[in-house]
């Protein structure tokens, strides 16, 4: 998460006075999204785990609109179409299931093979 603070700081700081909203959530959902789910696809969650992912995404979204109020976050998110964190993970993490299982079917298919 650290990263990811990072990352979206630097964007938040360098541009925040020039671009508009749009660009800077483009600029988080391609650069930054990517930094804090890496690895996460493999890992089992815990619902606490991803509330904590969500809350990085949610707090980027308070500080760039400038408001505490978690409504008008969701207003905003949803406005932007901005999955977030957590539903992002689960679409990775079945395409991640569905590879892995490609894989070992093509293992058992060639031990087969081979054991026949």
């Amino acid at each position: 998460m650290r990263h990811f603070y990072r990352a979206a700081n630097a964007i938040f700081g360098r541009i925040v006075r020039i671009a508009t909203e749009e660009v800077i959530l483009h600029l988080l959902r391609t650069k930054c999204m990517p930094i804090l789910l890496y690895g996460f696809e493999g890992c089992p969650m815990k619902k606490s785990d991803l509330n904590s992912v969500d809350f990085a995404v949610n707090r980027f979204f308070m500080k760039l609109f400038r408001t505490g109020d978690i409504n008008i976050v969701k207003s905003c998110q949803s406005y932007c179409s901005f999955n977030l964190a957590s539903v992002l993970l689960m679409k990775r993490a079945e395409k991640f299931d569905i590879k892995i299982i490609k894989i070992m079917r093509t293992c058992y298919a060639k031990w087969l093979s081979i054991c026949s």
